[in-house]
């Protein structure tokens, strides 16, 4: 368990330009630490899809448009499914406690809405 001042989560916030919870003593995305073996490896095979596209691009004028849009929309998809476990984890972990106060729970499921506009622009 990790716990961080509110001086340490707007640190955070700005070098990660990640929403985090800025409530005083408030635990630091636990779920991402239990799991983080499994985000990696969805992080390295996004990464692994999105050097695949450069390289099909990077092939030259015959490339063909259909393997392109495919990758892309793999790569879609892969982040999708990332965003959908830290969601996922984060909802269960952090808006869903049971030993918060009705105003961090406001403020937590303020922070999802945020990142979820976000996301969906």
């Amino acid at each position: 368990m990790i716990v961080g001042t509110r001086a340490t989560w707007r640190a955070i916030q700005v070098k990660t330009k990640v929403l985090f919870p800025s409530t005083l003593n408030h635990v630091l995305m636990t779920h991402t630490v239990k799991g983080q073996k499994g985000l990696i490896a969805r992080v390295r095979r996004i990464k692994g899809q999105a050097d695949a596209l450069e390289r099909l691009i990077e092939s030259g004028e015959d490339m063909d448009c259909g393997r392109v849009l495919q990758q892309i929309a793999a790569i879609r998809g892969a982040v999708a499914g990332l965003m959908a476990e830290v969601i996922e984890g984060h909802l269960r972990e952090h808006v869903a406690a049971e030993d918060i106060s009705a105003e961090q729970r406001h403020d937590e499921i303020e922070e999802v809405v945020t990142v979820l506009r976000t996301y969906l622009k």
